[in-house]
């Protein structure tokens, strides 16, 4: 198992950026996908985006192409999510997930490992 820790989650407003953190402990994880879901007050968590245990290929949800990016710190067992030109629809509590030797499937039943969640907020 792998522990998972997110933070830089706040509030910004329409068409800023942020960057959250996800910190992982226990095991190293170069050999596990991770990836970032959300989910919003009276919705089902939604996949966002993933990128398999290899690095060699990342899922992105529609709704965050162009936007959003997925990078990873081997060295310091970090992974990072950049939010750009944020909209009110990306409010939603975000959660960091890790699955050893995953292919970043946007299902999260296919997760094993998930954080505690940061809020994003979006003001219009």
């Amino acid at each position: 198992q792998v522990q998972l820790v997110e933070s830089g989650g706040g509030l910004v407003q329409a068409g800023g950026s942020l960057r959250l953190s996800c910190a992982a402990s226990g095991r190293p994880f170069s050999n596990y996908a991770m990836g970032w879901f959300r989910q919003a007050p009276g919705k089902e968590r939604e996949f966002v985006i993933a990128i398999d245990w290899s690095g060699g290929r990342t899922n992105y949800a529609d709704s965050v192409k162009g936007r959003f990016t997925i990078s990873r710190d081997s060295a310091k067992n970090t992974m990072y999510l950049q939010m750009n030109s944020l909209k009110p629809e990306d409010t939603a509590v975000y959660y960091c997930a890790a699955e050893k030797y995953g292919g970043g499937s946007a299902e999260p039943n296919r997760w094993g490992n998930w954080g505690q969640g940061t809020q994003v907020t979006v003001s219009s």
